[in-house]
């Protein structure tokens, strides 16, 4: 049987920077945190070379989460060339026992060990306890319900992100549109993912007749500088992750919260409810007054997956 009291690795690999850490049971242990830029390396492989050069304990036991489908002991990055394989990094690694898991069930894992201060709140709700939902809103779109289950927790796989944009009206259906010619699928990551922010921009700069193109953050820069036109373009983003949201929240119904995470989810979050957040969230027809006891909150700790790693393990 594992010692609970022995460090174990964990890992979050997301589509541009790889956190590693080593923890004691949920607690990450001070000061072996690190962030690596996954553009410098070739896999995950020479990450974790570089990262255990650094850290005299080598681990029994490692959980590394990732931004793709996993199954079984094998893993593959939905927006970067990565493919893992458990074995193969217990192998490289030295380390006798490694599980794979996608990065939003790391995530979901990670949310009844997060503490008030790191939570920031979009609408209240009435919280009842029970499932949660977890949605990743950065470099990729995806989300997972949090099931309680006995004294832990499922959090299922899933490829969410991957799914139709929601259409409601004719601006979404053009957009739709837009989107198969250039794309060949209308999918909720092209439009919300960071990159799907620059599209949803061009597409309402091509409708106003041209505009240069605009990088992400350049595009928020714009929208707190309040232009007419990224004005229009942040109202648009905000009523479609709303929408997405509520899709979710009445397939999962997490009365226990909603919460997002990601760079793309923090950025936009001041901007909820000057771009209708609301609203759009509870517009459900018949079902609006069960989609409004749904709170909903971001997640400001940049390290929750590798928590949510360390939760794992420890369960």
């Amino acid at each position: 049987m594992a010692d609970k009291d022995a460090p174990v690795l964990v890992a979050d690999v997301g589509g541009t920077n790889t956190r590693v850490a080593l923890a004691r049971g949920t607690t990450l242990i001070a000061g072996t945190t690190e962030r690596f830029r996954n553009a410098e390396h070739s896999g995950l492989e020479t990450v974790l070379a570089e990262y255990l050069s650094k850290h005299r304990s080598l681990p029994a036991r490692a959980a590394i989460a990732l931004a793709g489908p996993v199954r079984g002991a094998s893993g593959a990055m939905t927006n970067l060339g990565w493919t893992m394989q458990a074995d193969e990094l217990a192998r490289m690694t030295g380390i006798r026992h490694v599980a794979l898991l996608n990065d939003l069930q790391a995530q979901g894992h990670a949310l009844p060990h997060l503490p008030a201060e790191h939570l920031r709140m979009i609408r209240e709700g009435q919280p009842e306890g029970g499932t949660r939902l977890v949605i990743g809103l950065g470099t990729g779109v995806n989300a997972a319900p949090v099931y309680p289950a006995g004294a832990g927790y499922i959090v299922p796989p899933a490829e969410a992100g991957h799914i139709h944009l929601p259409q409601q009206n004719e601006e979404d259906q053009q957009l739709a549109r837009w989107l198969v010619a250039r794309r060949g699928f209308a999918s909720v990551e092209d439009v919300l993912a960071g990159s799907g922010l620059e599209r949803l921009y061009a597409y309402h700069a091509e409708r106003a007749g041209g505009a240069p193109a605009l990088g992400a953050s350049a595009i928020m820069d714009e929208m707190g500088a309040c232009t007419t036109l990224a004005t229009s373009v942040g109202r648009h983003y905000v009523r479609l992750l709303a929408q997405y949201t509520a899709d979710l929240a009445l397939t999962t119904l997490p009365f226990g919260g909603i919460y997002y995470i990601g760079g793309v989810a923090r950025a936009f979050t001041p901007f909820m409810a000057r771009f209708g957040y609301d609203a759009a969230f509870t517009d459900m027809g018949r079902f609006s007054d069960l989609v409004a006891q749904f709170p909903v909150a971001l997640v400001e700790d940049d390290f929750a997956a590798l928590t949510g790693c360390a939760a794992y393990l420890a369960a």
